[in-house]
């Protein structure tokens, strides 16, 4: 495919996307309808489709209009690339730009620069105060690749040599001691030696932090309680080099768990009726993901105030099911991958408020520009 055809077929995909179709779906279609799209094809048309998901707003804006064809259009403009040397109609190029596309577009203002939905901006600003205009901007962007050293079989400089000898770059990332970023040949990651022989994980750095800010130590019983695919379950086996027991309301999520922990050599044991009492229950609850919307860019234009006010609901609910797990002057940790206070230290003082002699220990909230995605953590104790 040219670089032409790939804008194309974008354009196509995102109609498909604003139709309805999850994003992941529209691409899968599309891969499956277009068997003459090889690897690099596939690979640019997502970035293309994930960079627009990015700046819906905006990139409609630029391009003056909200079908896929303007927004790439937009998207275009925003990159300093000249829609006029893409859309030539040529082959399987775009048609040209009318006269009327030529001078359709504006400079988007507001939330709308920032991509953010306009019923959101003001919980946004009182949630991160003058942090929030740089956060919206960095979700703008693509995020880095981290992977999480497996201290069980690879100590740092084995995972980074093993990485390099297949042509993987990385550097340690600050936030956490099991942190690597990807800076050349992320692609190669889930192919290669190291990741399939378990020595690495894909996991965001702000996720390992959450993971390493826990009061972890050997002989703990210890719960993940949301594990979902079971990063944290198996970074929390990796530091205890013990056993965790992981818990999912929908336990399908949970489906690729026992081959991940065979891959690490980790000591993870699903439950589907998890037993107190635990030393150290982790809640990451189901929640807006807004801490991670320039990975899954979609649930930004999905979330709506009624669904938002359903999560907080979801996450107190959760909080009332875990305490009774918790043994006396045990740890209950809260996390969630969101940077709204409506879901973070709200949910938590609504917890404390609720159930006197619990105490916050520490808290914490990862913002983007701290090297990861956005995260928050907050450990409480069980009253003794």
């Amino acid at each position: 495919m040219t670089p032409a055809a790939r804008v194309q077929a974008a354009a196509e995909i995102l109609d498909r996307i604003a139709a309805g179709t999850p994003a992941e779906q529209a691409l899968l279609g599309w891969s499956r309808a277009s068997r003459f799209a090889g690897s690099k094809d596939r690979a640019a048309v997502r970035d293309h489709v994930f960079d627009a998901l990015r700046r819906w707003r905006s990139a409609a804006a630029s391009g003056g209009g909200e079908s896929g064809r303007a927004r790439m259009i937009g998207l275009l403009r925003q990159q300093s690339v000249d829609p006029d040397t893409l859309f030539t109609g040529e082959g399987h190029a775009p048609q040209p730009l009318d006269a009327a596309e030529h001078a359709a577009g504006r400079v988007p203002e507001g939330p709308e620069a920032l991509d953010l939905p306009d019923w959101l901006w003001s919980d946004w600003q009182a949630s991160l105060g003058g942090a929030a205009t740089q956060a919206a901007e960095d979700l703008r962007h693509r995020a880095p690749v981290f992977l999480r050293i497996n201290t069980l079989k690879a100590t740092p400089d084995q995972a980074i040599a093993a990485l390099s000898s297949e042509g993987i770059a990385t550097r340690a990332a600050p936030l956490a001691d099991t942190a690597l970023e990807v800076i050349e040949g992320a692609r190669k990651v889930a192919r290669c030696k190291a990741f399939t022989d378990g020595l690495v994980e894909l996991q965001d750095a702000a996720s390992q932090a959450v993971v390493a800010a826990l009061p972890l130590a050997p002989g703990q019983r210890v719960l993940d309680y949301c594990a979902g695919g079971g990063g944290k379950a198996l970074a929390m086996a990796a530091r205890l080099s013990g056993p965790v027991e992981a818990h999912d309301a929908n336990p399908t999520r949970m489906s690729d768990l026992p081959a991940r922990a065979t891959r690490a050599g980790a000591a993870v044991e699903i439950t589907q009726a998890p037993r107190g009492p635990y030393d150290l229950v982790l809640c990451d609850v189901p929640c807006s993901g807004s801490g991670s919307w320039r990975r899954a860019p979609e649930g930004k234009w999905r979330l709506t105030a009624e669904g938002l006010a359903d999560l907080t609901r979801l996450q107190g609910e959760i909080l009332e099911t875990v305490a009774p797990l918790v043994v006396s002057g045990g740890t209950l940790a809260y996390a969630t991958c969101s940077m709204l206070k409506a879901e973070n230290r709200d949910r938590v003082a609504a917890f404390l408020a609720d159930h006197p002699g619990w105490t916050l220990a520490q808290e914490r909230q990862f913002l983007p520009s701290d090297g990861g995605d956005g995260f928050y953590v907050a450990c409480l104790t069980a009253p003794e």
